[in-house]
């Protein structure tokens, strides 16, 4: 499996980004020292967002970062992403596993515990859990907080990250409660300096850690 830091996990995603140029936002947060990143994509076909995704990977790939495709095995595949993350209405990771490449990352969504642990049973090399705050991003999601962070923590063996409406003021909390990382959509985003709110993020997480 490839290696990967998920403490500042952005997710790329066209309309958080409010119009922007993904490229140009994915540069600016790694800029701000993020290190994995996920294009988050629910509404273009695959042939349209191919060229696209395929301009993200190479930015990443130079830059040492870990590249992400949200939800589609096919487009992973395609531009040699290094893993794809799937939601609880995708594939299982189970069935996921045997089409992708060796070392490629595999994660998964969940919002109890009883999903976190047949993810980790299934083989996902890491776990999503939210969401920890309510979000705009998704606002009929499910609100299970910082504390099925907490509750996962001792028997969760693979990292488990943070999701839905974390901010730079509250990541501390979720970091505290056991998250080896964050992922984070409009907090960053869609902020007017997409580099300071990465680094206001990271700092963040460093003196939670502290």
């Amino acid at each position: 499996m490839t290696a990967f830091d998920p403490a500042l996990y952005v997710v790329l995603d066209r309309t958080a980004c409010r119009g922007r140029d993904l490229v140009d936002v994915l540069d600016a947060v790694i800029a701000g020292g993020c290190r994995m990143v996920q294009l988050r994509e629910k509404v273009l076909p695959s042939g349209v967002l191919l060229p696209a995704a395929e301009q993200l990977r190479e930015r990443c790939r130079a830059a040492g970062v870990t590249f992400i495709v949200n939800d589609r095995v096919d487009l992973a595949l395609a531009v040699e992403a290094d893993g794809v993350h799937l939601g609880q209405d995708d594939l299982p990771p189970r069935a996921a596993r045997p089409l992708l490449r060796r070392g490629m990352i595999l994660g998964r969504s969940t919002h109890s515990v009883a999903q976190a642990r047949a993810a980790q049973g299934d083989g996902a090399d890491y776990v999503a859990v939210g969401s920890m705050f309510p979000t705009v991003t998704k606002p009929d999601s499910q609100l299970v907080g910082p504390e099925l962070i907490r509750a996962l923590r001792p028997e969760i063996r693979v990292p488990l990250v943070g999701i839905g409406g974390i901010t730079a003021d509250n990541v501390a909390e979720v970091i505290r409660a056991g998250a080896d990382g964050v992922a984070v959509i409009s907090a960053v985003c869609g902020a007017d300096d997409p580099t300071a709110a990465a680094r206001r993020f990271i700092d963040a997480i460093r003196g939670a850690r502290a």
